[in-house]
């Protein structure tokens, strides 16, 4: 019962944060296609955009590295986790990037009229999607797989009891035939969890792509927003040579 407690506030958890973050998400959507209805093309060079541009990329550089270099570094891994949990540094790596992407699509104006400002863009909406995918798809099925298996267990115990039973009771007894049809029913259930197991480790394996797809897309973004870093600042922002 204990269990089963803890996996029910488990997914009581997931649920609620895919609706936050799916909510967040359908607003930074919405907000990258804005461009089709508004385009203000000095609002990047203003203060304004650039504060906007500095805050989102602190929002979401900073959350991802340090949870890059905390899980990757055992000695500081352990440090940290005596003070806090793993999974709330991840959070903060989520929604730390979601609210990047947005003060970053606030800071664009709508103005994608540049190769580097359209492929930073697209560069950091793969990496959220697939950063969401990874998130919350791969791990309600880790979740629904351990509960399987758990049951497997359970299952396989009583069906075990009940051969012991079988195997020390008269031919004779008429509490046979029921308790033959018990094993059954309880071996045809242990057969599907089987295969349900398998099916669900074998579609495991396979969106852990997606896990690659972000680690790639990330790099990707990191690199080319640093190249817009240095372009900011060698043609100059606009509002500090006014």
């Amino acid at each position: 019962m204990r269990d089963q407690a803890v996996a029910a506030r488990a997914l009581s958890s997931i649920d609620h944060e895919r609706i936050v973050v799916s909510t967040i998400g359908v607003l930074l959507l919405l907000l990258w296609l804005g461009f089709a209805v508004h385009r203000s093309p000095r609002f990047p060079g203003s203060f304004s955009g650039t504060m906007a541009a500095v805050a989102g990329a602190a929002l979401i550089a900073l959350p991802s590295l340090a949870y890059l270099f905390i899980k990757r570094i055992t000695p500081l891994k352990r440090w940290v986790t005596r003070r806090m949990r793993l999974q709330t540094l991840l959070a903060w790596h989520v929604y730390g990037g979601i609210a990047g992407a947005i003060l970053a699509i606030v800071h664009t104006g709508h103005r994608f009229d540049s190769t580097l400002g359209i492929a930073l863009t697209t560069a950091m909406l793969l990496t959220v999607f697939s950063g969401y995918v990874g998130r919350h798809f791969l791990r309600y099925v880790s979740i629904e797989v351990r509960d399987k298996q758990r049951l497997l267990e359970q299952l396989i115990v009583t069906y075990n009891a009940i051969a012991s039973e079988m195997a020390a009771a008269s031919p004779t007894d008429d509490a046979i035939r029921q308790r033959a049809y018990d094993a059954t029913e309880i071996a045809a259930s242990i057969a599907d969890l089987e295969y349900s197991i398998a099916a669900h480790e074998v579609l495991n394996s396979r969106f852990r792509l997606w896990l690659v797809a972000h680690i790639a897309t990330s790099m990707i973004f990191y690199a080319l927003l640093a190249l817009h870093i240095w372009a900011a600042f060698y043609f100059g922002l606009r509002w500090l040579v006014r």
